[in-house]
């Protein structure tokens, strides 16, 4: 795990490593700076496979020379193909088998690879530098390009750009949430996509993106239930297995969930000695699962760490957050997930997690959601809009208004796109050109759960779940692997009937009966409650100051597009608990610091400073 970077711009040693440092917490145990040709690459390394210094980046081998982040799980099977085809190794790490299977296989060496990863090779005697992505956007991957001078970086920070904020992909984050692929807040820089490869010819001066994976129309299998719970919990152990191998300390990630204690539970019988296992919990009961996972930590036999998450641990985590996650980034859990990181790498370097469950077997509450969307699209629109217009309806048990937005959707795929971009907008004017990017999600399954697990695994996994752990994780130096997120998982996965994996309201229900060889099932069979903050209340009472000195008149109008009106409404009716619009407040006041941080806004003294909540 650690952060590449590497530019033709003619930038001096000393340059690239004052950009460097600005993201070394990404891999504190070793800068690598080399110059080659017109070219420079920069590597920052947290070592997790051998520790010793020969498997330090940038690594060269006759004409090519590689800068690499992330691991590649199945390296010891490719390694012994290329030392069958005559190749030999001097390190015991995967960067060196990476290198070598692009000499010998170019780039259909992706194909072959099990990991997460993100790399790019400089091949002098063609003079191209072959680029690449792993299939779920688990590692990051930015890059500009502008007249044939490009920076390529594992974060935003350290490329230089103009800082020509894209007024567009500020109207995609504040319905989002994120800023979606492959775009970024700022002009002429942008995220290479998921299962893309991205080649750059140095002499013509041009580059090309190629996709090399993407999801496809499937059949369900035949198999029966039993035999695809077996397939599903073998291919489980083997993705464990391989994420365990690591010349450093590991643990797992343990919360009171499905995905979570299934992880945890099969690394328990394979590793020999006793797992570490880390949980994060909340005074509010609403919000706190750490009893569960101390129950399932009792049950494993794991080591338990559990620390409990106060307003004031929020508070000093949120400078942490804006300055490792780049770009305006919405998703509150990154608060908890920065200090569950930062409480593990107290004890290991790496850990696994259960990210990526809820994806493949359909255990978001929006999945009960949109079982809804076929009934509710079966009504005439002009009924549905009349309704809105007198109906304030409960959804998921929190009391807002998103209803309107449900009852005016158009097709039963706008209602599964709502889902992810709000049925509620901040915004003036919406445009949902960028979608367009998105849109194989409608033609992938017929079926909506599968629809909207595809949207999930398209959109929301990798610009939200993927970066939040991503950069929570790398703010501590911490490695976090993930094997649900193993594309064989995900691939299987989307061959199940649908019944297998969500049956009459009962999610994960494969997951489920999997786990039950492990843990009791009336242990675990709880409400989900998810990876969340109690950040409507927060704001009302702990937070409220803080929000309030940020979230300002002079703040709004630099937005672009911003329903000023509507938002300090909004604002106004949640201070007074009318309704939770914690979501769209929480956006706004990371886009304020996010402001901040970067030089585009200048907060007011308190005398002079016009609170939006009195207006």
């Amino acid at each position: 795990m650690c952060g590449i970077y590497l530019t033709n711009i003619p930038f001096t040693k000393d340059e690239v490593k004052s950009k460097l440092k600005t993201i070394q917490f990404r891999g504190p145990d070793y800068m690598g700076i080399q110059k080659q040709s017109d070219l420079t690459f920069g590597h920052l390394r947290l070592a997790i496979l051998d520790l010793n210094v020969r498997s330090n980046q940038p690594m060269q081998f006759e004409d090519l020379v590689i800068v690499f982040n992330g691991e590649i799980y199945n390296f010891h099977e490719l390694r012994n193909d290329l030392i069958s085809l005559g190749y030999s190794f001097s390190t015991t790490g995967d960067t060196e088998v990476l290198l070598k299977g692009y000499k010998e296989w170019g780039a259909a060496l992706v194909s072959k690879l099990n990991g997460m990863f993100a790399f790019a090779i400089y091949d002098s005697t063609s003079r191209k530098v072959f680029c690449s992505r792993d299939r779920l956007g688990v590692k990051p991957f930015y890059y500009s390009w502008i007249d044939g001078q490009f920076e390529i970086c594992s974060q935003l920070r350290p490329i230089s750009h103009n800082k020509q904020i894209n007024e567009e992909a500020i109207s995609m984050y504040l319905d989002c949430g994120y800023i979606p692929s492959p775009y970024s807040i700022y002009q002429n820089v942008y995220k290479l996509p998921p299962g893309n490869n991205l080649e750059i010819d140095l002499t013509e001066q041009k580059y090309e993106i190629k996709e090399y994976w993407n999801l496809k129309k499937v059949k369900d299998t035949d198999l029966s239930y039993e035999e695809a719970k077996e397939k599903v919990h073998d291919l489980l152990k083997e993705a464990v297995k391989i994420r365990l191998e690591s010349d450093v300390p590991f643990g797992t990630f343990l919360s009171g969930g499905i995905d979570s204690a299934l992880v945890s539970s099969i690394a328990a019988k394979i590793s020999k000695n006793p797992i570490r296992t880390f949980s994060i919990g909340f005074d509010d009961a609403k919000y706190d699962e750490s009893k569960a996972a101390a129950n399932y930590a009792k049950i494993i036999g794991s080591d338990h760490t559990e620390t409990i998450c106060k307003p004031t641990d929020v508070l000093e985590m949120i400078p942490k957050l804006i300055a490792v996650y780049d770009e305006p980034f919405g998703d509150s859990s990154a608060l908890p997930s920065l200090l569950l990181n930062k409480v593990t790498k107290q004890s290991v370097t790496m850990a696994l997690s259960g990210d990526g469950g809820d994806e493949s077997f359909f255990g978001y509450n929006h999945f009960r959601l949109v079982t809804y969307a076929s009934k509710v699209t079966l009504v005439p629109r002009l009924l549905r809009k009349l309704a809105s217009k007198m109906l304030v309806l409960n959804i998921l048990g929190r009391r807002n208004q998103s209803c309107k937005g449900i009852l005016n959707v158009g097709s039963k795929y706008d209602f599964i796109a709502g889902i992810f971009v709000g049925f509620d907008s901040l915004l003036k004017k919406r445009d949902f050109k960028w979608l367009s990017h998105y849109k194989g999600y409608q033609t992938w399954s017929e079926n909506l759960l599968q629809a909207t697990a595809d949207l999930n695994i398209k959109l929301w996994l990798e610009n939200d779940s993927n970066a939040k752990v991503d950069r929570a994780s790398m703010a501590y130096s911490v490695e976090v692997r993930s094997p649900f997120l193993d594309y064989n998982i995900i691939e299987f996965a989307r061959t199940l009937p649908v019944a297998f994996r969500y049956e009459k309201g009962n999610r994960k229900r494969i997951l489920k009966d999997i786990l039950k060889d492990y843990i009791p099932e009336e242990v675990f069979d709880l409400p989900k409650k998810g990876f969340a903050v109690p950040l409507d209340g927060w704001i009302r009472n702990e937070l409220r100051k803080d929000f309030e000195e940020n979230l300002t008149d002079d703040f709004l109008h630099l937005v672009p597009n911003l329903n000023i009106k509507k938002f300090k409404s909004m604002f106004r009716q949640h201070l007074d608990g009318e309704y939770d619009y914690s979501s769209h407040i929480w956006r706004l006041y990371v886009l304020s610091r996010w402001y901040q941080e970067f030089g585009f806004y200048t907060r007011k003294t308190a005398k002079e400073r016009v609170l939006v909540y009195t207006s």
